[in-house]
């Protein structure tokens, strides 16, 4: 009996990971890949060029590292000179460019009025950025009411288990969608 157990205990993975309790079938891993040193060169027939691919397990890998490509003009990062304002709307911060919609939580407004929002977070144009403390002072952005829309259905399903109580709700989101007109301050255009 002795035997049987030790033979057991032999058989099993004893690596820190496993501790002790799934079997080892013989199999050894190996690194996820083996390194190998690529040539410059394209293959030719002469003597005197190298092989093209070596495997050897204490060189580094050689690849070309990829060229990347500045995205200039995406939502996250502006270009230099656009304009744009951080503002406070529904408890929310937005960025807002001129001539750019946004939805926002379900405003008092008609379709196709006007609205003034003052608490201006940040400006950012040509002159430079202007950082409000909490609000910049006399800066304004004017946005005009486009609709008055919902969001997409979001479900909520609540269950309790081995008590076969199950809840299945919807959720649409009351919104406003409104462009921006304008971004000024002192009741002049900023740019």
């Amino acid at each position: 009996m002795l035997t049987n157990r030790r033979s057991e205990r032999e058989d099993l993975c004893l690596s820190s990971d496993c501790r002790g309790h799934r079997p080892n079938w013989g199999i050894t891993l190996q690194p996820a890949r083996a390194s190998l040193t690529m040539s410059a060169s394209t293959p030719s027939s002469s003597a005197d060029s190298p092989p093209a691919a070596t495997a050897s397990p204490g060189a580094t890998d050689q690849r070309p590292t990829p060229s990347v490509k500045s995205t200039q003009g995406t939502a996250a990062e502006p270009q230099d000179g656009q304009v744009y304002a951080i503002v406070e709307a529904a408890g929310q911060q937005f960025w807002l460019q001129p001539n750019r919609y946004l939805d926002l939580d379900r405003l008092d407004a008609e379709v196709e009025s006007t609205l003034t929002l003052e608490t201006v977070l940040l400006l950012k144009g040509a002159q430079g950025t202007t950082l409000g403390q909490p609000y910049v002072k006399g800066a304004s952005v004017v946005l005009k009411v486009l609709a008055h829309r919902r969001g997409p259905k979001i479900l909520v399903y609540k269950m309790r288990r081995k008590k076969k109580t199950r809840r299945k709700t919807g959720h649409r989101q009351e919104l406003t969608r409104v462009i921006v007109q304008s971004i000024q301050v002192g009741g002049k255009s900023f740019s």
